[in-house]
């Protein structure tokens, strides 16, 4: 009976929220799976509202909490996940809190692991060093998330050409585009739902 239940999606984000926002409509449309909250560092980000709209839980935590504490790992225990999705989370996650979900968290990186990973690569920080780098293409990676910045196993990897007319822009864009299709589907493999 417990193989039927609907799987239990929780989302950790820092940001505006555009993937958390996808993975809500995608999931919560259906009856296979669910995002049933979205955790926060940031209290005034994008995501925490979006979230709100959608009527999905938002628990907004600090540093202290984090790192220095369990809170935030009986917190997320409590919604019984079967899976962590960081779509836009910027904070290196705990050890013990990769412990207490192990196999279950997942990372969404917007570059071509290993390349452009790391402390501090984020967003238009990593576009910025592709562009710089004179590279030829560049992509997104869905990752399992282990002890170290963007290390884990790759579950998924998707790229497009640097057409000579790309700018930070057109390259974000783009980048954008590959996450709101691949990461849905990527977390609906790994649940096999």
């Amino acid at each position: 009976m417990m193989e039927n239940r609907v799987k239990r999606i929780v989302i950790f984000a820092s940001g505006s929220g555009s993937n958390a926002l996808n993975l809500i409509q995608y999931f919560n449309a259906g009856d296979k799976a669910k995002v049933v909250a979205v955790f926060s560092n940031k209290k005034e980000a994008g995501v925490v509202q979006k979230a709100k709209d959608n009527k999905v839980d938002v628990r907004c935590f600090d540093r202290m909490d984090f790192y220095h504490s369990s809170h935030v790992i009986d917190w997320v225990d409590a919604y019984e996940p079967d899976m962590i999705v960081l779509a836009g989370f910027l904070w290196l996650v705990p050890q013990d809190f990769i412990r207490a979900f192990d196999g279950r968290i997942i990372n969404l990186h917007p570059s071509l692991l290993p390349k452009y990973g790391g402390k501090g690569m984020y967003g238009h920080h990593v576009h910025n060093a592709v562009l710089e780098a004179g590279e030829k293409e560049t992509g997104i990676t869905i990752h399992l998330v282990d002890k170290e910045y963007d290390k884990g196993d790759i579950l998924c990897q998707k790229k497009f050409a640097i057409l000579p007319e790309d700018n930070l822009n057109s390259i974000e864009t783009k980048i954008h585009m590959l996450e709101h299709e691949f990461l849905p589907l990527t977390v609906q493999q790994f649940l096999m739902v």
